[in-house]
């Protein structure tokens, strides 16, 4: 116990201190810069599920989510299980598929805005291709695909990496008991290893989901919830509601909301996925 204590005290003073503190000021009216402010009891959070403006971003948030979250996971499993089939220069190929997941979304953001309005455009009119002739980002219908595109292309390396150990986990021996009786290509990949690597299901989708709802960095960078708040999420939402509104207690509310929201969403997601672990 006593060597715990010196890592204790610095996760109570800046996480649950911060964090009862920042429940206390979502029933105030707090702006976020006078020195007093007065209790309000529950108007900011019955404020915000009357804002249509809220819900809005709660929906564009979860269309993101989802779709980030079912196409990393895909692109980071077959990445995986092709990089883990004995290819040539797959060590090499891994450490590449990795990279992106280590640029910064401010840098990845300004790097695919170029890609989207300087590069794609210049192959979509050489090619006389007319959807592709004008930039992703400037078309409220088709700019949060630039958004998912682009968290789908960052996140794939670094769930690619679980998913190979994962595949390394399987015993070899069982996958040679399953060619004995029959079992192979898809077959053996979706009746023995799939269902021996649920753990790293688990951890990708717990990873991808928590991340994805908290997106913010990428979102400004990028589209800045352009056009037309077409792709704001709400991350971004309660940063601007909290500092450029000046609505502090209201935004924190929000923030109280999207935490509960996560949890809620990677509480399920556990809670299925572990019941379906099975033991080699």
């Amino acid at each position: 116990m006593f060597f715990v204590i010196p890592a204790l005290i610095p996760f109570f003073a800046v996480v649950i201190v911060p964090f009862i503190y920042g429940i206390y000021l979502t029933f105030t009216d707090w702006d976020g810069i006078s020195a007093t402010h007065k209790f309000i009891g529950i108007r900011n959070y019955v404020s915000i599920f009357k804002d249509p403006d809220f819900i809005s971003k709660v929906y564009i948030t979860i269309k993101y989510v989802v779709f980030t979250v079912l196409l990393s996971n895909i692109m980071g499993f077959f990445l995986a299980y092709i990089l883990t089939s004995g290819i040539k220069y797959q060590n090499i190929l891994r450490a590449g598929f990795f990279t992106p997941n280590l640029i910064g979304g401010i840098i990845l953001g300004y790097i695919w805005k170029f890609i989207f309005a300087d590069v794609l455009t210049k192959v979509g009119q050489a090619l006389n291709i007319d959807w592709l002739s004008t930039s992703i980002l400037t078309d409220e219908n088709r700019a949060i695909w630039g958004l998912i595109v682009v968290s789908v292309w960052q996140y794939s390396g670094y769930l690619m990496l679980i998913y190979i150990a994962g595949f390394m986990s399987v015993p070899s021996d069982l996958l040679e008991a399953s060619e004995i009786d029959g079992a192979t290509g898809f077959k053996k990949v979706w009746y023995v290893t799939i269902p021996l690597m649920i753990p790293a299901f688990v951890i990708c989708l717990f990873i991808s989901i928590s991340r994805s709802f908290m997106t913010y960095d990428l979102n400004l960078s990028l589209t800045k919830g352009e056009p037309y708040g077409a792709t704001q999420l709400i991350a971004m939402h309660i940063y601007q509601k909290a500092f450029s509104s000046q609505e502090y207690g209201t935004g924190q509310a929000e923030a109280i909301v999207l935490f509960f929201i996560v949890a809620i969403a990677t509480g399920i997601q556990v809670y299925f996925t572990k019941k379906m672990e099975v033991e080699a």
